[in-house]
């Protein structure tokens, strides 16, 4: 199976768009910006959506995958903070998961040998939440008489964010104490 497959082009250009992004925002081009993101966030759904349906996943697709989806939503986060269009704390609190579930991961590879990295329900809503939470931002910069939902969308994210963290910890205790 060949690499070059349709979903890791897309992959790919999710991780190409975010240098992009990142000068759309240092130069408070926000119309650019959302749509960039948006764009990000359709190749992110059809990536997988086609690597599944078609049966074109690979090694490099499993890898870069979650790897561009963590490099555009911390981007996303560290320049909305700097703008003070989400507050540092929940800045922090989405980046320290990341960090937690990573070494989590590393620590757990290197008590069991194995490299198993399945995502929860938990992991997933949290991620759709920030995603939500960015996408919600950059539509309120640029539309500014949307509903203000801010307070509800940065709580929301938080909560699911600490409780996807929490479960993460929870399974790889678990795994790592299975015989």
């Amino acid at each position: 199976m060949s690499i070059i497959n349709l979903p890791n082009i897309l992959t790919l250009m999710r991780i190409l768009i975010l240098p992009l992004f990142v000068a759309t925002m240092i130069y408070r081009r926000y119309d650019h910006a959302l749509y960039l993101f948006a764009v990000a966030a359709i190749t992110d759904t059809l990536d997988g959506l086609i690597a599944r349906l078609k049966g074109l996943k690979t090694p490099l697709g499993t890898f870069l995958d979650p790897l561009a989806d963590k490099f555009l939503l911390i981007t996303s986060f560290i320049l909305l903070s700097i703008y003070n269009f989400i507050p540092l704390w929940l800045t922090i609190m989405v980046i320290s998961r990341d960090i937690i579930v990573v070494t989590g991961w590393v620590v757990l590879y290197l008590v069991t040998h194995s490299s198993r990295v399945e995502p929860s329900v938990a992991g997933k809503i949290a991620i759709s939440l920030q995603s939500l939470l960015i996408c919600y931002i950059l539509l309120d910069i640029n539309i500014p008489s949307i509903p203000d939902l801010h307070h509800y969308l940065i709580y929301l994210t938080a909560l699911f964010t600490i409780w996807s963290g929490l479960h993460y910890i929870y399974k790889g205790l678990k795994e790592s104490h299975a015989d």
